[in-house]
């Protein structure tokens, strides 16, 4: 997106350094006919000058004066036209311009998004793995208390036995009292 805005910039710039040249061009067009207007003027004064003889000279002046002041006119036209022209791509191309540096913001949002979105996915990552450990070490420890458990049973029943074994003894014992 941004390197076809950069294009569009691009081309604005080339229409506009265009349009001056044309602008320029007309300037010299316009200059052309009014020197000719002049010189047709002139021809005009020495037509009259010349008096019947010149009668077809004034003719022919009076046209290339004509000419000349519609060259003029036509040129002053295109002179404003162009020059409305280099206003409007005056105005695109800032309009462009703004375009291109929105266009660069989002590019830049796009890329602090996906920044971000990558660094929740190694948090999640991250994560997933402590949870995994903690689910080996609650594995671990329901493994320890259920071991534990056993023992515990196992002690019980050893208690047990050796508490009958005692009551058993203290009974065998007691039949050889002393008798004093």
């Amino acid at each position: 997106g941004g390197a076809v805005v950069g294009q569009v910039i691009d081309t604005m710039s080339a229409i506009n350094e265009s349009s001056k040249k044309i602008v320029d061009i007309i300037s010299v067009i316009d200059g052309i006919a009014f020197q000719t207007n002049i010189l047709a003027l002139n021809a005009a004064v020495e037509a009259a000058r010349a008096g019947e003889q010149g009668r077809g000279f004034a003719v022919v002046a009076s046209e290339v004066r004509s000419l000349a002041q519609r060259s003029a006119s036509a040129a002053k036209e295109i002179k404003e036209l162009i020059t409305a022209s280099v206003d409007k791509v005056d105005s695109g191309s800032k309009l462009v311009e703004n375009a291109g540096a929105t266009m660069a913001e989002v590019v830049a949002s796009v890329r602090r998004v996906t920044d971000i979105v990558g660094e929740i996915s190694a948090a999640s990552t991250e994560q997933s793995t402590g949870i995994e450990e903690v689910n080996r070490a609650i594995v671990l420890m329901d493994e320890s208390t259920q071991q534990n458990a056993a023992l515990v049973e196992e002690a019980a029943a050893a208690a047990r036995a050796m508490q009958d074994q005692a009551a058993n003894l203290a009974q065998i014992v007691g039949i050889f009292k002393l008798k004093g």
